[in-house]
């Protein structure tokens, strides 16, 4: 089109670009979006085009007026040649338009018969008109279209035409137009009535949209031909003019030539209406009525009887012929072929039929949709035309609603429509074959085509009809599935291996993967309401499961068959997690669906297994942990490789467990309660196999190991202070090994809190308590033992030498013989003190027997004294600490020997707490225990340095010759200052009747420190070492308890221990009481160091105080002592301390915070009274042993009483506690009262 000579000339486009401004306007184009008339954008040309032309100096006179007929006629021309490829563009513009191109065109054929107004452009000249008839067939394009339609030789074509020119008029073709009028007031069958259409809008509707379409149609007829309107009867009706007057525009387009309104203005009658317009839409309606020879009914020349069934083989004709084009050999392969299939002469025919024939566009739309579908039906056009028919009647649907169509025709479209649906259907059903791998490609087109006629509202009266087939679909759907999990199975088990598990996994991973694609391909339902993926899944999953039943005992058994089984361990909880998936997904996509399957219980059994598994494996981790440790500090917090490997080790179950993500609360909790019992079984282990190792480094045998010489300071000065025929105490080094070994200790009560937080060990054991047990077989409770082997008393060595010392330990056997306890041994004592603790668990009562043993060298150990005791939950049941003297059968009849057990019962439940409470108080144990060896390897040469035999021999002046400042060069200023006194040092005032005491004047401080240089030069090589080796929590403790037996030890110097038996301990005096805190004051600045040490507060503790109330008592009358006794001892009665406290069970000791509780609450406790320490020194006086029994006496009836009232409370509170058992509450009083 712009190559056309017509659209070159600068006239022309000079105005093109005057209309396309005022086109782009957004008040034109407002105008144009509510009017919708194609002649409003015709007569806003013509008036921009005037006003351009006007001003054009080269066209003279009335030139520009032919000007401006010629470039209307273009400007037709060019809406119409655009239009022209339209589909929804309706037939009745498209003539409307036809008729103005003929009407404004230079002379052209039409199919007429009549050649339109000749225009001849002649600047300044005028326009002249000429018809013309043409009746040749040849010069008819729509005459030639019918011809190679029906197949009608050119001469027979030639002869229809000539037969029918006489009858086929414009004038018969008005008429038909206007008796289309008629009938539509008389209510007429045809075109339409009133009973045609659901409502009174919609015929409102239609038929005012038909009475504008024939009027327009009828003026455009009459514009183009003049001579029409004369040769109507003009006696009745109105008489048409070739053109509207000129007083329709005479005031609003002035300027528009006479010209322009007769070619254009008559086809404005949908916008533009005037009172004394003749040729208004509504005037032929009122006019036909009066019209005489029009007749009501089917009278028409060009319309056919039944119009729609001419019109539905018209178009059915021309798609045939299209086919038969399109397949014969004439038409290349490659060829594009528009999917309407119909050509443009085809479709100007129908159309122009259409609207002779008053064809609605909802009847055009639907019956070429309904045609498609027969001809898809037959296969004779591809899948692609039934989108493209769709598309027409959504074009449709939204130009008038539904339910403005006709009756006839909404009906006729649902029919099409559930044909269609049925038809797509059953092709969907088809393509199901190919599931679990179904394309979207494979459906998309079905799916569009189903939603599109799904989302039409229309198949309501189909419901019954689609709900079955969708009911056949899935049912389709779900033997595909079925079928293709069967096959796949029999594929996966055929295949060869003993791995029964394996056919199983991969099953699954085919399941997920095929479920996931589905979804991800799918993830709306199909037609609204076939899900695939849950049709699927809701088969295959209890196929699954069947099958996983089936094979549960053969499953087992080759999953047991020896060190290597068939099936490993790893595959099962492979397959655990996987079945889980699978269920999981089935509860996602079938919520409505239930699978009879306990997936817990189902794998329980494997869990078990490899729990126990697990456990046996525990000694060799241990084994191997300490094995590849060389015990060599690895970081700054002191610990070596074998504690990190450990728990390493241990928290490789735990995450497996937790992988696990068990379905079964209560079992999960179950689990990792008895993986508790394995963690707290390898720490106990690992402490044990610590501690011997510890014991073998802090006490090696001669053989083996060799004291290194030292030719240091205080060993000198230990020689110096030995005498003749005593036996010397060796000074012992302390080795860097022994202080890993406390520092692992030490990191696993960490590494082991971190378990417990990991292990979320307070959740498992409410869970425990909360969900109900499974019923299982009921079994003994069991009770947890703690026995504390305290001291020994009056020990009769088996010489007869009265200076003769013992290195005893204890052991504790059961029935049978089995030693299930032994004590580190305890050198050169009478009374030896172990204080050590063991836990021993029980289910019934156990009789034990505790022997007290002499070591040897060699050969046999000597037996002191041994007893029995009988551990009996029954007589523990009030879970109190019980103090028990054990009275020794020795060889010596009149010995008193006897030993102090302090027993205390828990019940030992199966829950994580307890276990871990069991591996906490293990490493505390055994903590405390290396701790305690550490003491007692520096405890004998802190005796030896602090002792009486000292203080004697300083009295005495001659003990030692050390120059002066050689012992003050050796005293290391950093730890301690000896000389003056300190502002905090906790001062006791003496009572007014004492006199003070006369200082001795002969020694000076210095004189008192320097002899014990010795022992501050070994804390200075010892302590070092601790300081540099141990960490800072494991040196604090030892500093601490260094500091406790030195405070133990100045005790020890003072007063004896308390007991009712006679001592044969005597007072020192006062210049030695003077001394010995002389000591304690330089001990003490030593471990404050001038405040880089230990604090004074921690120093100055509780012994540290009662220790310096010896020196207000001491030397005290015996009557006063007494009197001051009886007040503390009646002081304490009134505050009513509870002597015996509950005892400290293993759940107050589950993780560090429980066990920092616990040190709270102790410090919060309030300390024994001073009554002790005046017993203590009353059994230094003559005639005091009366008054001491009786004051023990009476102390052990005020525990008695106070027990048994706890006892009652503790009654009250735990009634249906978790450590009490039911059977054993009713007895407690009663035990309680029959052992006292």
């Amino acid at each position: 089109m712009g190559r056309d000579q017509a659209y070159s000339d600068q006239l022309t486009r000079r105005t093109m670009a005057v209309f396309y401004n005022h086109f782009m306007g957004d008040g034109f184009r407002k105008q144009m979006k509510e009017n919708r008339s194609i002649e409003e954008l015709i007569l806003m040309f013509a008036a921009q085009s005037t006003g351009v032309l006007k001003k054009e100096p080269t066209l003279v006179d009335d030139a520009w007026k032919v000007e401006l007929n010629n470039q209307i006629a273009q400007f037709v021309r060019m809406l119409r040649e655009c239009l022209k490829g339209l589909n929804h563009v309706s037939p009745e513009l498209n003539s409307r338009l036809d008729m103005y191109q003929t009407k404004l065109s230079p002379p052209s054929s039409h199919d007429s018969g009549h050649d339109s107004v000749s225009v001849t452009r002649d600047r300044g000249d005028s326009v002249s008109t000429v018809q013309t008839v043409n009746t040749s067939a040849q010069d008819m394009p729509l005459a030639l279209t019918i011809a190679n339609l029906f197949k009608i030789p050119e001469q027979a074509m030639q002869h229809e035409v000539d037969r029918l020119r006489k009858v086929c008029t414009e004038k018969a073709a008005l008429i038909d137009l206007k008796t289309c009028l008629k009938n539509i007031n008389a209510g007429a069958p045809f075109p339409g009535r009133r009973e045609d259409f659901p409502s009174e809008a919609a015929w409102t509707q239609w038929r005012t949209l038909e009475t504008s379409q024939l009027s327009q149609l009828m003026v455009a007829m009459m514009s183009t031909n003049p001579e029409l309107a004369k040769s109507m009867p003009s006696d009745d009706g109105p008489t048409y003019t070739s053109a509207r007057p000129s007083s329709v525009y005479s005031t609003a387009r002035a300027d528009l030539p006479a010209t322009t309104i007769r070619h254009v203005s008559a086809a404005s009658i949908s916008s533009r209406r005037s009172a004394s317009t003749v040729t208004g839409g509504d005037s032929f309606s009122e006019d036909v009525d009066e019209d005489g020879e029009i007749r009501v009914g089917h009278h028409f020349t060009f319309i056919p009887p039944n119009p729609k069934r001419f019109y539905k083989r018209l178009v059915e004709h021309c798609i045939k012929a299209e086919l038969e084009l399109l397949y014969s050999p004439e038409v290349d392969d490659t060829d594009e072929v528009p999917l309407t299939i119909l050509s443009q002469p085809h479709v100007q025919l129908i159309n122009e039929c259409a609207v002779r024939w008053r064809i609605g566009q909802s009847y055009r739309a639907t019956c070429f949709l309904e045609l498609i579908k027969q001809f898809y039906e037959r296969g004779e056009v591809p899948m692609e035309c039934i989108p493209v028919a769709l598309q027409t009647v959504t074009k449709s649907l939204h130009d008038l609603e539904i339910d403005r169509w006709s009756i006839q025709d909404a009906e006729l479209l649902a029919n099409v429509y559930g044909g269609l649906y049925n038809i797509f259907l059953s092709s969907l059903y088809h393509t199901m074959e190919s599931l679990p791998n179904l394309k979207v490609s494979e459906i998309e087109p079905y799916l569009s085509v189903l939603d599109h006629i799904r989302e039409s509202g229309l198949m309501g009266q189909f419901e019954a009809d689609v709900n079955s087939r969708l009911l056949d679909l899935e049912d389709r759907i779900r033997d595909i599935s079925a079928q293709y999990y069967r096959d796949k199975m029999q594929q996966l088990q055929s295949s060869p291996g003993v791995n029964r598990a394996l056919p199983l996994l991969l099953m699954t991973d085919e399941m997920e993967k095929a479920a996931k694609q589905l979804d991800k391909r799918f993830p709306e339902p199909l037609v609204g309401r076939i899900d695939l993926v849950s049709l699927v899944v809701e088969v295959q999953v209890p196929l699954f499961i069947a099958d996983l039943k089936k094979s549960g005992k053969k499953l087992f058994e080759s999953s047991t068959n020896g060190p290597t089984p068939d099936v490993p361990i790893q595959d099962i909880f492979s397959l655990y997690r996987r079945t889980k998936t699978l269920l999981e997904m089935f509860r996602a996509f079938c919520p409505k669906g239930q699978v009879e399957f306990d997936l817990g219980q189902f794998f329980m059994q494997y869990v078990l297994r490899w729990l126990s598994e697990t456990d046996s494996k525990t000694g060799q981790w241990v084994q191997a942990a300490i094995a590849a440790d060389k015990f060599q500090a690895e970081n700054a917090e002191g610990h070596s490789s074998s504690i990190v490997d450990l728990f390493d080790s241990l928290r490789s179950p735990i995450a497996f467990l937790q992988e696990l993500e068990w379905s079964d609360e209560y079992q999960n909790a179950r689990f990792f309660t008895s993986l508790s019992k394995t963690i707290s079984k390898a720490v106990e282990q690992y402490c044990r196999n610590v501690e011997e190792l510890f014991m073998t480094g802090m006490f090696p045998r001669p053989t083996d190991y060799l004291q290194p010489q030292k030719s240091s300071a205080w060993l000198e000065k230990a020689k110096q202070l030995a005498t003749t025929g005593e036996k010397k105490v060796e000074p012992f080094n302390f080795q860097p090994e022994s202080c890993v070994k406390l520092n692992n200790i030490e990191a696993a009560r960490k590494l082991l809190d971190n378990l417990y937080s990991q292990m979320q060990v307070d959740k498992i054991t409410e869970v425990l308590a909360t969900c109900p047990p499974v019923p299982e077989k009921a079994e003994r409770s069991r009770f947890l033992f703690t026995v504390k082997i305290v001291m020994a008393e009056n020990l009769v060595p088996l010489d007869s030498s009265p200076s003769s010392l013992l290195d005893t330990f204890v052991t504790l056997s059961d029935e049978a013989g089995n030693r299930l306890v032994k004590t580190r041994t305890i050198y050169d004592s009478v009374n030896p003190r172990w204080e050590e603790t063991f836990d021993i668990s029980v289910d019934k009562p156990l009789w034990l027997m505790c022997s007290i043993r002499d070591r040897a060298l060699m050969g046999q150990h000597d037996v002191v004294g041994r007893s029995f005791i009988c551990l009996n939950p029954s007589q523990y049941g009030d879970y109190l600490t019980h103090d028990v003297w054990l009275s020794l059968e020795s060889a010596n009849q009149s010995s008193e020997s006897r030993i102090l057990l302090r027993i205390s019962m828990e019940g030992e439940t199966d829950d994580a707490q307890f276990y871990f409470g069991r591996a906490f108080r293990s490493l505390k144990r055994s903590e405390g225990d290396m701790m305690r060896i550490f003491i007692d390897k520096m405890s004998p040469f802190i005796r030896q340095s602090i002792s009486r035999a000292v203080v004697k021999n300083l009295m005495k002046g001659g003990s030692t010759t050390l120059d002066y400042n050689r012992a003050l060069a050796n005293v290391t200023g950093l730890y301690r200052s000896a000389l003056g006194s300190s502002s905090s040092e906790v001062q006791i005032p003496l009572p007014v009747s004492e006199k003070s005491r006369v200082r001795p004047e002969e020694l000076s401080d210095v004189e008192i420190e320097r002899a014990i240089v010795p022992l501050f030069d070994y804390f200075d090589a010892n302590l070092q070492i601790l300081n540099t080796h141990l960490s800072e929590t494991a040196k604090e403790m030892v500093m601490l308890r260094v500091w406790k037996e030195i405070l133990t030890v100045i005790e020890g110097l003072l007063i004896p221990p308390l007991s009712k038996l006679p001592s044969d301990m005597k007072p020192l005096r006062d210049r030695e009481v003077d001394i010995v805190f002389k000591w304690l004051k330089f001990l003490r600045d030593y471990f404050y160091a001038d405040g880089e040490g230990i604090s004074l507060e921690v120093l100055q503790n509780q012994k540290y105080r009662d220790v310096l109330s010896i020196r207000l008592y001491y030397d005290w009358h015996t009557d006063t002592l007494m009197e001051e006794c009886v007040r503390a001892m009646q002081q304490s009665l009134r505050e009513a301390v509870p002597v015996k406290k509950r005892v400290k069970t293993v759940y107050n000791q589950r993780n560090l915070g429980t066990i920092k509780e616990r040190k709270r609450e102790k410090k919060q406790e309030k300390e024994a009274s001073s009554g002790e320490v005046i017993l203590r020194i009353l059994r230094m006086r003559p005639n005091t042993s009366d008054f001491i029994a009786q004051q023990l006496e009476m102390m052990a009836n005020v525990r008695t009483q106070q027990e048994r009232s706890q006892v009652v409370q503790l009654q009250r509170k735990t009634q249906g506690s978790r450590q009490v058992a039911p059977s054993q509450s009713s007895i407690l009083l009663h035990d309680t009262e029959s052992r006292h």
